[in-house]
């Protein structure tokens, strides 16, 4: 039995609405406008086309943008710089640095000296930490696009087995954290997950993604996750977004596990829509803290 897609355009398209309504009482309120401040360095054409979907997603919504594109050749203190005066800058609520920054560039030094306050990726210490003790100020988009996936699907998460493929510190960590917290932005149903992290050092992957309710993969590689490491029945959720000869694929072999899984997004159209969608959520709770 073919899977259920989990279509993300659609649900991306919800949940924008209703940060559309959200921001457009939070203005008529306070008269303050959300504000997102984005900054690229150098001509990478994914980074380009990343920032210009954001902005596009900002102006749907009805929250302000800027746009500061840097050269490559720009030393780190100069970007270093431009940071600290958004952070002084009250009219901007959120800051968004682009990655990759080039090499030259010390991208946690980067990250770091975003304000947490305007720190609308949830990349610093800060905020990580917070989502660690379950009081999370800002949830990382990708991770927080997942939950609202699952969610809007009716998939619980509670007393299920996840395990996440991959460790980064931008969807593999923080999504093991929320999985297994108490409680998530979508009430306990989508938190109090048994969570197993697999990584490049796991011993025998393949057992130990058979044993997923819940299986997320986030490693970056073309269909690494192939229909025998998935139990039969299980939630698949691709993460992966890598481009190939034949276009952009997952790190799902999609047709293949999707004949095996209950339910699987694609790529794409699966997450990547809703990770746009919750940078649009942390900006206007962002600007909300700044109001109260």
């Amino acid at each position: 039995m073919a899977a259920t897609v989990l279509d993300g355009k659609k649900i991306a398209t919800e949940v924008q609405e209703e940060i559309k309504n959200d921001i457009s009482a939070f203005t008529q309120k306070t008269g303050i406008t959300p504000c997102l401040a984005a900054v690229l360095v150098g001509e990478d054409p994914a980074s380009q086309v990343y920032v210009r979907n954001k902005r596009k997603a900002c102006e749907r919504v009805g929250i302000e943008s800027i746009f500061h594109h840097l050269p490559v050749e720009t030393a780190e203190d100069d970007l270093l710089k431009l940071i600290d005066d958004l952070n002084n800058d009250p009219k901007v609520h959120g800051i968004l640095v682009q990655l990759p920054l080039p090499d030259s560039i010390d991208s946690l030094r980067v990250l770091d000296a975003v304000h947490s306050l305007k720190d609308v990726d949830a990349f610093h210490p800060e905020n990580v930490g917070l989502i660690s003790q379950g009081r999370p100020r800002f949830l990382p988009c990708t991770p927080h696009g997942v939950l609202q996936i699952l969610h809007r699907y009716d998939i619980a998460v509670s007393g299920k087995h996840a395990v996440v493929v991959g460790r980064s510190d931008i969807v593999g960590k923080p999504m093991a954290m929320m999985l297994h917290a108490k409680n998530s932005s979508t009430g306990p149903d989508g938190a109090n997950a048994t969570v197993t992290v697999c990584h490049s050092r796991t011993a025998d992957l393949a057992a130990v993604t058979r044993t997923a309710d819940i299986l997320i993969a986030a490693i970056g590689r073309a269909k690494f996750i192939t229909a025998d490491m998935v139990k039969p029945g299980a939630v698949v959720i691709d993460v992966g977004i890598n481009r190939t000869d034949d276009g952009l694929v997952g790190d799902v072999d999609y047709e293949p596990v999707a004949e095996v899984a209950s339910a699987i997004t694609p790529v794409p159209g699966g997450v990547g829509r809703l990770t746009v969608t919750m940078l649009l959520y942390n900006t206007l709770k962002a600007a909300e803290l700044v109001a109260t």
